[in-house]
């Protein structure tokens, strides 16, 4: 066993009880009555950062929630020095993470108390066991891990927000602020997922996003649809078919210069997405779906990942109560998602689909399109240092070489740390889709808990 095993064995069953400690902070960041709960879990970040062997671990205060910065400063060849002179003789890696979780409701569908974790059958179970949580606990165990056995030799901060499940309103105001503070090297992040147990992998690429809330006025009133049925236009009829003409047959999006900046996956990258292990049947069979539908000429994989999307993410007017109510109603609205890739600037994105939807809708209706929130795609190039470290770190903890994968999902602020602090990431994520994230009974594998960790340690080994 390595010193890096032995160290993890060791010391599991506090590395758990300090996990369970902050996991039984409810810090839900879309609630306000929960604002005590965010400095509490902000409060016990900046003990355990400083108990794992930070010098400096403190809350700093934003527009929203706080944020935890936390550091430990070491000089050329792994001796311990203080001042900024250090930070010339090595490399720095930015640790994000973040400490607000998503609501757990619905709480009945949930087998154990969301906020009271529980390990049953080798998983832990609990909102926030894996985002992100327990993937932040992964990073600050593997860095203690490293610092114990003598293995760090760069400078490491930590930048861990609260307010990522709502988009991070604050953070970027923060970074422009305290762009001194947070110089470094690289950024390293784990809150992504890997394709399987069985296949680990490191994200590369995540698309960005851009989100709109529709909203379509016909008459100034709701009208008796047995006196007006037929002479005036539904509005809802007109937003179905509005949102249903922005896809084409071939999946397709409609909207006019949409893909001019659409950057298309090289020939080799297709091949390597072709050798990710990808079963279709078990795929619909999870989903409870017969046939799968996207953009004609590419693979299920490819269009989750490095194709652009459009989506209806809920739809409403009207009645919609128990029984019957003829009405033509005055207004229906719709709140709906693009998923973009990297190049496509989600700003532009938003004004093509704002004056699409303005110039195609008939005179028998007004539209009123409102922007929510964006982000801006992103690849990590697979040459950096960094990059090759978390690799190399992540086959001797998992036994087998990371594939390099594209992820569908949207984390804004790593496009932003990259605008702002002018810095990559490397996405070193450990999270499974069956830990349903997001969902009731979310939960992560011991297994994979202690890998994360030993990963993160043998990545502080090699990077330097």
């Amino acid at each position: 066993m390595t010193s890096v095993k032995k160290y993890i064995e060791s010391n599991k069953d506090r590395f758990i009880e300090e996990l369970f400690s902050l996991i039984r902070i409810p810090s839900i960041s879309a609630k306000y009555e929960h604002k005590p709960d965010m400095e509490a879990c902000a409060k016990r970040w900046t003990e355990l950062l400083l108990a794992a062997g930070a010098d400096k671990a403190v809350v700093m205060q934003t527009e929203g929630n706080p944020v935890v910065y936390g550091e430990k400063m070491m000089g050329t060849d792994g001796v311990e020095t203080h001042g900024s002179a250090s930070l010339r003789d090595v490399p720095t890696v930015l640790v994000y993470s973040h400490y607000d979780v998503m609501p757990a409701e619905p709480l009945d569908l949930w087998k154990s108390r969301p906020f009271e974790p529980e390990i049953r059958d080798g998983r832990i179970w609990a909102r926030g066991a894996d985002d992100d949580k327990g993937q932040a606990m992964m990073q600050v165990k593997g860095f203690e891990t490293a610092l114990n056995l003598d293995l760090l030799k760069c400078n490491v901060k930590f930048i861990f927000e609260g307010e990522e499940e709502i988009g991070s309103p604050s953070l970027e105001a923060f970074c422009r602020t305290h762009k001194e503070l947070l110089k470094a090297d690289v950024i390293l992040v784990s809150d992504t997922s890997m394709v399987s147990a069985e296949t680990p992998s490191l994200t590369t690429g995540l698309r960005g996003l851009a989100y709109w809330e529709v909203e379509v006025t016909g008459p100034n009133r709701d009208l008796h649809s047995g006196h007006f049925g037929g002479a005036v236009a539904n509005p809802i009829n007109v937003l179905c078919k509005l949102m249903a003409d922005i896809t084409d047959a071939d999946g397709r999006i409609t909207i006019p210069g949409f893909y001019d900046d659409v950057e298309e996956v090289s020939p080799a990258e297709r091949e390597m997405i072709a050798q990710i292990p990808f079963d279709e049947a078990k795929y619909k069979a999870a989903i409870g779906v017969d046939e799968l539908f996207g953009e004609k000429g590419y693979s299920t994989l490819e269009r989750n990942s490095c194709r652009p999307s459009f989506d209806i993410c809920g739809i409403w007017g009207g009645y919609t109560e128990e029984g019957s109510k003829t009405v033509l109603p005055s207004k229906a609205y719709a709140k709906v998602s693009c998923r973009l890739v990297p190049h496509q600037d989600h700003e532009k994105i938003s004004k093509l689909f704002e004056a699409y939807i303005t110039r195609v809708a008939p005179a028998y209706v007004k539209v009123k399109v409102t922007p929510k929130h964006g982000g801006q795609g992103y690849v990590c190039p697979i040459d950096l240092p960094a990059y090759k470290a978390a690799e190399d770190a992540v086959a001797v903890a998992f036994g087998k070489r990371p594939l390099a994968v594209r992820r569908g999902g949207s984390i804004p602020i790593i496009s932003t740390f990259e605008q702002v602090l002018g810095i990559k990431t490397v996405l070193m994520g450990f999270g499974l889709e069956q830990n349903a994230i997001h969902s009731p009974n979310e939960s992560c594998t011991l297994d994979f808990f202690y890998k994360g960790i030993e990963s993160v340690a043998e990545f502080y080994k090699r990077f330097n």
